[in-house]
């Protein structure tokens, strides 16, 4: 056991977990969220920060160590479900750079009515597709290891925004959120083309 223990944080890599860190929390868009966050708490749902950060990790890491298994299932590479990933996540980012909506969420205006603040802040705000293709995706490119605490990173900044939300609201105001949310649609953008050229160099 301990041999295990010593062979998985032997995988971590500081440019590794930094690198994925950010891809990830660009993904999970914490800042971009805060609006849904201040309506739902106008409209009397307490948010629970804590419950929901637990619950997106636990459910991020299921997929993490499962999604392998479920793409064998299916007989699908790791390498083609990268391209078809970074595809989806290219145009995300293009979602994030110019204002657009492709991905259609028409079942979360009732969901935010619920009381529970595991649906949907948890899933599928921050544990939702998106993550769950972002994260199996690079695991083409990095360490289970690495993903493993860039993740607990994510949790932990995700954290922060959730109970400092009218904070932000407040000190950093909407252009500067806005700002951070283009920035890192930028960095999305960049990624999701390394995975596609990457992941097709290798299939051809």
């Amino acid at each position: 056991m301990w041999e295990s223990i010593q062979n998985f944080f032997g995988q971590v890599d500081v440019w590794e977990i930094l690198s994925s860190f950010v891809f990830l929390i660009a993904i999970i868009d914490p800042f971009g969220n805060i609006p849904i966050t201040i309506s739902m708490q106008k409209k009397g749902i307490k948010i629970y920060p804590g419950r929901v950060c637990i619950a997106s990790l636990v459910i991020l890491l299921s997929f993490l160590f499962m999604g392998e298994w479920i793409l064998k299932l299916f007989g699908v590479q790791i390498e083609y479900f990268a391209i078809a990933g970074g595809f989806i996540i290219f145009l995300m980012a293009l979602e994030m750079i110019l204002d657009i909506v492709i991905f259609q969420n028409d079942k979360l205006e009732g969901e935010l009515s619920s009381a529970s603040t595991i649906v949907p802040l948890a899933f599928p705000m921050y544990a939702g597709p998106g993550a769950f293709t972002a994260l199996l995706a690079i695991t083409a490119e990095y360490s289970i290891a690495s993903l493993c605490i860039s993740l607990l990173l994510c949790m932990l900044v995700l954290y922060l925004v959730l109970i400092g939300t009218n904070w932000l609201t407040k000190y950093l105001g909407a252009t500067a959120l806005y700002i951070i949310r283009k920035f890192f649609g930028i960095i999305v953008l960049a990624i999701a083309c390394k995975l596609m050229f990457a992941n097709l160099a290798v299939v051809f």
